[in-house]
């Protein structure tokens, strides 16, 4: 039985195209990019002109101001441990992050607390994004940092990151953001955008796992995380993955240069999935509706079940999905993401994440609406849950 996919926000496979550009620095120009002969020059051509092609992708000043890393979550916690290092060098100083980041922003906010630093979470609204009252309400006199997500992985909610980092530098902070989920499915610009910092992954974008980049403003104050050879203009030590900084480059070029039409097309199946289930399904609705989103994730509640049970049905169909995050799919804990949106503890049960990619087809749609009703209606013919909640099924 062959799957269909909807998971596209937890990974995606590789594009042959970006493999087909990997494979040369994984086979005869396999050298140490730090080495001084002229196998390890022939790799650090190869890795400048990847960063150089990646800078020139998000409008970075210099190629110098990108990082390769090795995940987007190794990003995330360097720049706000890096950066809180060396902007409160003198003391405690204040943090804000918004309350439905994800886990590699909260975990370091978290840690950095523990560090004497002290932290605000700024929650979405109830349309699912982070509105600049609310950071500007905040902020104080001592804010070093503010790091809000671009889009969110779970709803889809794209953040006006051009007015929250306004915000942020009008009290003297610097801005960070997470855009993982963003990078090349909407424009990404350092500088319409007005971020410090901001974190990347491959593996979102048809690139390899394993490979991440972190974008550092010429002349922001950081401490590197990883200390050892001074790799990366000494703010990333460890030998680089050539290859996978190659396949990174690459990958975002073919999603820029393919954006217009696959974000309309994308955005049509989108729709067509939470028209077609809650207009088939009653008690269910789109997580936290409401301004600009993502074109390829759609988000659902699906009133009464448990994410789980849905998911392995679907499983059982061949049809992969997530009921949140994939970094914490595993939990039986609600997403802390729908708890911020406001959505009661006993809904967010019900939480279904589908997300589309290149290969998502008409044909994919149509079969996950055959499918899915009649699973939801045998679930909830069974959930003590719904009938409490609605009455029997």
């Amino acid at each position: 039985m062959s799957t269909r996919y909807f998971d596209y926000a937890a990974t995606t496979p590789l594009d042959p195209r970006v493999l087909e550009v990997m494979v040369p620095f994984m086979t005869e120009r396999y050298g140490n990019a730090n080495s001084l002969y002229a196998l390890g020059r022939d790799a650090y051509r190869g890795l400048e002109d990847a960063r150089e092609r990646f800078a020139a992708s998000i409008g970075a000043q210099s190629p110098n101001e990108v990082l390769f890393t090795g995940c987007g979550t190794e990003g995330d916690n360097a720049a706000l441990i890096g950066i809180m290092a060396r902007v409160a060098s003198d003391g405690p100083a204040h943090l804000v992050v918004s309350s439905y980041e994800h886990h590699a922003i909260l975990e370091p906010a978290h840690w950095l607390e523990k560090q004497g630093h002290s932290v605000s979470y700024v929650a979405p609204r109830a349309d699912g994004h982070i509105h600049p009252e609310d950071l500007q309400s905040v902020m104080r006199p001592d804010t070093k940092l503010v790091s809000i997500m671009h889009g969110n992985n779970e709803i889809g909610a794209l953040n006006d990151i051009a007015a929250l980092s306004a915000v942020a530098h009008a009290h003297g902070a610097l801005m960070h953001t997470d855009a993982a989920q963003t990078l090349g499915k909407t424009p990404f610009d350092v500088n319409v955008l007005g971020v410090d910092s901001a974190t990347f992954s491959a593996h979102k974008i048809y690139g390899p796992k394993g490979v991440g980049a972190l974008y550092l403003r010429r002349g922001t104050k950081f401490e590197p995380q990883l200390k050892g050879g001074g790799q990366e203009f000494k703010k990333r030590s460890g030998t680089q993955n050539v290859a996978g900084a190659a396949g990174f480059a690459a990958a975002l070029e073919f999603m820029i240069d393919e954006m217009p039409e696959e974000s309309v097309r994308l955005a049509s199946l989108r729709d067509r999935l939470i028209t077609g289930i809650t207009s088939r399904l009653e008690n269910t609705e789109q997580t936290a509706p409401g301004g600009e989103r993502l074109a390829n994730i759609a988000p659902l509640l699906i009133k009464g079940v448990e994410g789980e049970a849905m998911l392995l049905q679907l499983d059982a169909q061949g049809i992969a999905v997530s009921t949140g995050s994939a970094c914490s799919s595993g939990s039986l804990e609600p997403s802390h993401v729908l708890l911020a949106c406001g959505v009661p503890q006993e809904v967010a049960h019900g939480s279904l994440r589908l997300s589309l990619g290149r290969f998502t087809t008409d044909e994919d749609v149509e079969f996950f609406l055959e499918v899915f009703p009649p699973i939801v209606e045998r679930l909830r013919s069974m959930s003590p849950v719904y009938t409490r909640m609605f009455g029997s099924k």
